[in-house]
């Protein structure tokens, strides 16, 4: 698991993860169950904007590069319980589809732009797994049986939030810094933070902290943990934090041009 996930483990993984999520709503007492990490959401809601998003971005693939994303119609979302886990499968074979049709190199629109990920079918991929693995947990522990992502899923997952969604060329607003992040399973990150914005990579293992004039702070935990944190599932007192926690404060509050 030293390497990027390839096409095909990606399609495998999701395929794998949206049976997951089926079980865990199939084993909901009720549909009205809330859910604790999505507080607002219900079971029922949660199955409606997961399948709705699977409906979308297969279209989105499908048209190939854009400017922006094609017009798509509200799908009919059964309320039924059975009639919606068929809708919600039928939705994930959607995209499943349209990626496979399109392969991993084709472009096409997405809403990261001045990221390190690509505009490509295969960056959706990739963040479309992640999509899925963690509304999965979020499945899991509405039903009182949360487990742990995968751990291919999870390692990915942390290089994948990173690179997507904390990568960017918007000037960082406060001053230069350097976060880490270590999972326990062996692997390592670090991104800095400057008026150039944020940029990222993967270290081949735990270094010294260098400049002393630069902020500095780190996050350790299993793969699963640091992706429950980037998404917000779980906070920093859930991790091995040292440094300067004002950092994650500041990373957790910033909005990229906004």
């Amino acid at each position: 698991m030293d390497e990027t996930l390839g096409f095909a483990d990606l399609l495998r993984l999701m395929d794998e993860r949206s049976s997951a999520f089926r079980a865990a709503v199939a084993a909901a007492p009720s549909l009205d169950v809330r859910v604790p990490t999505c507080p607002e959401w219900t079971v029922s809601d949660l199955v409606r904007h997961l399948g709705e998003g699977r409906h979308r971005w297969a279209a989105t693939v499908a048209a190939g590069p854009a400017g922006a994303p094609p017009e798509v119609s509200a799908p009919v979302v059964p309320e039924e319980r059975e009639a919606l886990l068929a809708w919600f499968a039928a939705s994930t074979r959607e995209l499943l589809d349209a990626l496979r049709e399109a392969g991993p190199d084709r472009g096409c629109w997405t809403w990261w732009g001045p990221s390190q990920s690509p505009q490509t079918t295969g960056a959706v991929a990739r963040h479309q797994l992640q999509q899925v693995a963690v509304h999965t947990y979020d499945a899991q522990v509405a039903v009182g049986a949360p487990q742990p992502l995968p751990d291919a899923v999870a390692l990915d997952g942390v290089d994948e939030f990173l690179t997507t969604c904390v990568a960017t060329t918007f000037a960082w607003p406060h001053e230069p810094g350097v976060i880490d992040y270590h999972a326990v399973e062996g692997r390592s990150w670090r991104i800095w933070f400057s008026a150039g914005g944020a940029r990222t990579a993967r270290l081949p293992a735990p270094v010294a902290a260098g400049d002393p004039a630069v902020t500095r702070a780190s996050a350790r935990g299993t793969a699963h943990e640091l992706v429950m944190f980037c998404y917000g599932r779980i906070t920093m007192d859930s991790l091995r934090i040292e440094g300067d926690r004002r950092l994650f404060d500041q990373l957790i509050a910033w909005e990229p041009g906004a």
